[in-house]
């Protein structure tokens, strides 16, 4: 062997070496660093930022999976701001477990035996912290995809044209050759390997442009597959049907983990692996080749894929619920009541989204009428009675010391504006909001209904008299109808059907003070005038609107004012 044949051996073999060493090295360091993220991450506010396009994906597989099963609708999704609880929740490990958590909140449960699962699920891996830990460790490698969702990635599989790999086997074919030339004529074979080289990348550029949203699909797919493998041997007795039907689809599916190892270590991987893979890649287009042979093993298998995304995310969400409930002081597990007129029981409950919250408690049967002062609580209130009841039905958690209710559909109008696209107005969005609850009402399926500031969109009178009609029509034995309103008159006109319940405050020197706290009753306090008076109207201005007040409540009627005085 001659000289130069001694030094280019030498070569790779350093290379190898030092590559060797820095993925060891790099091992370590990714393995300490997810350590310290799971332990960081368990029971506190994920720090995850999201794009609008991302949480658009991670909706489509709770919109696909829904079926005819009830769904929270987009109004009242909104109303609640539920997509910052998801958010608050969100502790998940993997894409899988991302879609299925959104979809979870959005499809609540109206049977025993899948909250009682989930519920056990999520204690085990509340009070089990080293197995827990290993599972996330797991769930780790399929981690969570920027852009898209998982379910968005696996569906694009299904539109890529298969075609025949020959030109990327001949291709590799005379890469090898030319290193083997490299040993047998030196000069020769340099020329050989930087043609080929040369060939072969610019074939790798112009290709790869072209499928590579493809590849990031079928690196889902291949990460899902080797966190599966993992899976299958973990010894965790209380997850074994879940892991049993993991291993089943895993199995089905070997054929495509044994093809693309190398594809799933050079894609979607920013490290100092994926740089040289992508030069292994690049050389011998070995991603391209091992590309359209997946393909035709993943055809037919699409079902597996499914099954495993659901069994992954059910496991991953549950985990992330068991976080959330070791974020908050205070919750609860629900009871559910199964027949009689619709009710709801609840001691200290309170808002997850607010910080250092006032806790108040309720006991209903049939329709709540909730008055008081602008910002004094009452939407909180009532967003926050229907946001648990969500809860309730879905992550089997409560925030509240105590939560006993029907199991009910929810459905809100609360925080509604113009739809200046559709040309329509306050007040038309507003009746078609309240409509649709109209409508769910007539199905008879036990119902909470959140209505804040009843047709706040036209004038007193219509509104007093439509409103005060609209929530009779709620008042029925399978409907729990909650309401917002300002209009005192309505506390009269329904005290017969609805319970009267309000918020109040305290007017100080310069100050409005609230505290939040729920009483029964009617709110006999108002602050508008007092509040025209403390940022400096003109006295004579809030003397004369109080005593219009006052005479009104006296008499009920407005005295007609006359023409106002030059000054």
């Amino acid at each position: 062997m001659n000289e130069e044949s001694l030094l280019i051996i030498l070569f790779f073999v350093v290379t190898i070496g030092v590559a060797a060493y820095v993925m060891i090295q790099n091992n370590r360091v990714r393995k300490r660093y997810l350590l310290e993220r799971i332990q960081k991450g368990w029971g506190a506010v994920p720090d995850r930022e999201y794009s609008y396009e991302e949480l658009q994906s991670i909706a489509r597989y709770g919109e696909r999976i829904r079926g005819d099963q009830f769904y929270i609708d987009d109004t009242t999704w909104n109303d609640l701001d539920l997509l910052r609880v998801f958010q608050l929740l969100n502790n998940t490990m993997s894409s899988c477990g991302e879609d299925y958590l959104y979809a979870m909140l959005r499809i609540p449960r109206f049977d025993m035996e899948t909250l009682e699962e989930r519920e056990r699920l999520i204690e085990y891996f509340r009070t089990h912290e080293k197995e827990r830990v290993i599972l996330q460790k797991t769930l780790a490698r399929i981690g969570k995809i920027k852009d898209l969702s998982i379910t968005d990635y696996i569906n694009r599989i299904n539109e890529v044209k298969r075609k025949g790999r020959g030109k990327y086997v001949f291709l590799a074919f005379l890469s090898l050759a030319s290193i083997v030339t490299l040993f047998i004529h030196p000069l020769s074979g340099v020329v050989f390997f930087l043609t080929i080289t040369c060939i072969n990348v610019v074939t790798h550029m112009r290709d790869s442009a072209a499928i590579e949203p493809y590849f990031k699909s079928l690196t889902c797919i291949l990460r899902i597959l080797y966190a599966a493998d993992s899976m299958k041997k973990l010894r965790i007795p209380e997850i074994s049907e879940y892991l049993e039907k993991i291993e089943k689809d895993s199995e089905a599916m070997k054929g495509i983990r044994k093809k693309a190892r190398m594809l799933a270590n050079s894609k979607g991987m920013d490290d100092f692996v994926s740089l040289i893979m992508s030069y292994i890649n690049s050389f011998f287009l070995l991603d391209f080749i091992e590309f359209y042979g997946v393909l035709k093993d993943y055809d037919g298998h699409q079902q597996e894929v499914e099954e495993l995304i659901e069994q992954i995310g059910i496991l991953d969400s549950a985990i992330a619920v068991a976080s959330f409930r070791e974020y908050l002081p205070l919750y609860s597990v629900p009871e559910f009541r199964k027949e009689g007129r619709a009710s709801m029981e609840v001691k200290d409950l309170y808002h997850p989204l607010i910080a250092d919250p006032v806790a108040n408690s309720i006991s209903v049967r049939g329709g709540t009428l909730v008055t008081g002062s602008n910002a004094s609580g009452k939407s909180t209130f009532l967003k926050n009675i229907a946001v648990n009841t969500i809860l309730a039905q879905t992550i089997h958690t409560c925030v509240a010391s105590s939560y006993k209710a029907n199991m009910m559909k929810v459905m809100t109008s609360m925080a509604l504006r113009d739809d200046l696209q559709g040309g329509e107005s306050y007040y038309i969005v507003e009746i078609k909001s309240i409509k649709r609850i109209l409508e769910e009402a007539e199905e008879k399926v036990p119902l909470l209904c959140i209505v804040d500031e009843v047709l706040r969109g036209t004038n007193t009178i219509e509104r007093i008299a439509a409103s005060s009609r609209i929530l009779n029509a709620l008042n029925q034995s399978h409907v729990l109808p909650f309401a917002a309103t300002h209009d005192i008159e309505l506390s009269y006109i329904l005290k017969e059907i609805y319970e009267n319940y309000h918020f109040e405050e305290e007017i100080c020197e310069d100050d409005v003070k609230f505290n939040y706290l729920l009483l029964p009753g009617r709110a006999t306090s108002r602050n508008a005038i007092a509040l025209l008076e403390m940022i400096g109207y003109d006295k004579e201005v809030v003397k004369g609107s109080r005593l219009a007040a006052e005479e009104f409540e006296t008499t009920g009627v407005w005295k007609p004012l006359e023409g106002g005085e030059e000054r």
